[in-house]
């Protein structure tokens, strides 16, 4: 019988993704990304209970750029996608591919205690070093 090593989401997460307001504007969201290096915005929660957004490059190309839309006129809140699937830090990552998969996902934040501790993606399960 084979053993696998478990690798939990925590081992590998990153924090490649700027946690952002909602009423942040598309082009101030956009300087964010470029400052960070990164392709993900987590957009904050307004309450305790309220659920965590994403905003991803496609999101800004096709919902403001392909439609001609100012970027300083759109918040990020009109453009994300909510509530997000997440992930616990204890997840195996074989789990995280398969949730990808069935759920069409690229990312997914890695969240316990309604905090956002770090971002699993496609990159991060398949180049993970440990």
């Amino acid at each position: 019988m084979s053993h696998t090593k478990l690798i939990k989401a925590s081992d590998v997460m990153s924090d490649n993704y700027v946690l952002l307001d909602g009423m942040t504007t598309v082009s101030d969201a956009i300087d964010a990304l470029r400052d960070k290096n990164t392709d993900v915005i987590i957009v904050n929660k307004r309450t305790e209970h309220d659920a965590y957004g994403i905003v991803v490059l496609a999101d800004i190309a096709k919902q403001v750029l392909a439609k001609d839309r100012a970027p300083d006129r759109v918040n990020i809140y009109e453009i994300m996608a909510k509530p997000i699937i997440s992930v616990t830090p204890h997840l195996d990552i074989r789990y995280c591919a398969r949730l990808f998969d069935q759920f069409g996902l690229a990312y997914a934040p890695v969240i316990e205690n309604e905090q956002v501790l770090g971002l699993v993606g496609y990159h991060e399960i398949v180049l993970h070093k440990l």
